[in-house]
């Protein structure tokens, strides 16, 4: 296994995330896929702290609003939002600010820089006025070019990259972790599940033999599996989970609680996540 930094760990299932310096549970929930405000009061009544807020996230505002406001400082909201214009991103801080009740945002994330924001000069300023400002504490983005991941990891603004990382695509170990330990922001991992190509069965495909002393029956691999290979790897803060509903929020948490994969499940697992990728269609079991 590939480590080239080492996350502030309390223990496996929760870290100090750096800059925001505050203790999360390491998996975030985003709540943009099916679950409600119902669901985020139960994960914050079992330890979840890191919420992903944005456009669309209406169904669990009010969950949110709820978490924090006895609480603020245990919780942290990293907002997913977008910009072409500093004016843009400052309008959305202070609406975010208002519907969340809350005086900060512990992150604020440019999404899909490259795609639908960028990282001009006018946008960069606008991020260091709020967090001097106080609401905002951190600048973060999510982003797909790992080459570029990786040159602001080395030198940049950006405190917190929200990049792809899983079986499928290991990748950001060559192109984003290595320089980590040089300026150490955080990294959060989103599509543990790869769009959920690693749990669904494909035809003609074959493994060996599982080598973990749990019992599982795959390929494919179980969710909680992905979760835990992303985790596994120390220079990941927290993977984000986007459950359908409260049943798959609960497992999906309990999973992080099981602890780190061995060396040999760890391989196996990277094993079944190259034979996907050679895949160039996806022929699934029915």
């Amino acid at each position: 296994m590939i480590h080239y930094s080492k996350v502030d760990m309390v223990d496996f299932s929760h870290t100090v995330l750096p800059v925001v310096n505050k203790t999360v549970f390491r998996m975030g929930i985003a709540g943009n896929y099916g679950i409600d405000s119902a669901d985020i009061r139960w994960a914050a009544d079992n330890g979840a702290n890191y919420w992903v807020w944005g456009r669309g996230f209406g169904k669990v505002t009010d969950g949110i609003r709820e978490a924090i406001k006895n609480d603020r400082e245990n919780h942290v909201i990293a907002m997913l939002g977008w910009g072409y214009f500093g004016w843009q991103v400052r309008r959305s801080v202070e609406n975010a600010l208002r519907k969340l009740g809350t005086d900060y945002l512990d992150v604020f994330k440019l999404g899909w820089l490259g795609k639908t924001s960028i990282y001009s000069k006018a946008i960069i300023n606008t991020l260091l006025n709020l967090k001097q400002e106080g609401k905002i504490r951190s600048i973060g983005t999510s982003i797909h070019d790992r080459k570029r991941a990786g040159r602001l990891a080395l030198s940049s603004e950006i405190d917190l990259l929200m990049i792809r990382y899983n079986a499928k695509h290991p990748g950001a170990e060559q192109d984003i972790f290595p320089p980590l330990s040089k300026r150490n922001p955080a990294i959060v991992s989103y599509t543990a599940l790869a769009w959920g190509q690693l749990i669904r069965p494909l035809k003609k495909i074959t493994m060996p033999p599982w080598p973990g002393k749990e019992i599982f029956n795959g390929p494919p691999l179980s969710p909680e599996l992905c979760y835990r290979f992303v985790l596994t790897n120390q220079n990941v803060h927290i993977v984000l989970t986007g459950p359908k509903n409260q049943e798959q929020l609960r497992k999906n948490m309990d999973a992080i609680r099981q602890g780190p994969l061995e060396p040999d499940e760890i391989n196996w697992i990277r094993q079944y996540g190259l034979l996907v990728k050679s895949k160039k269609r996806f022929d699934y079991v029915k």
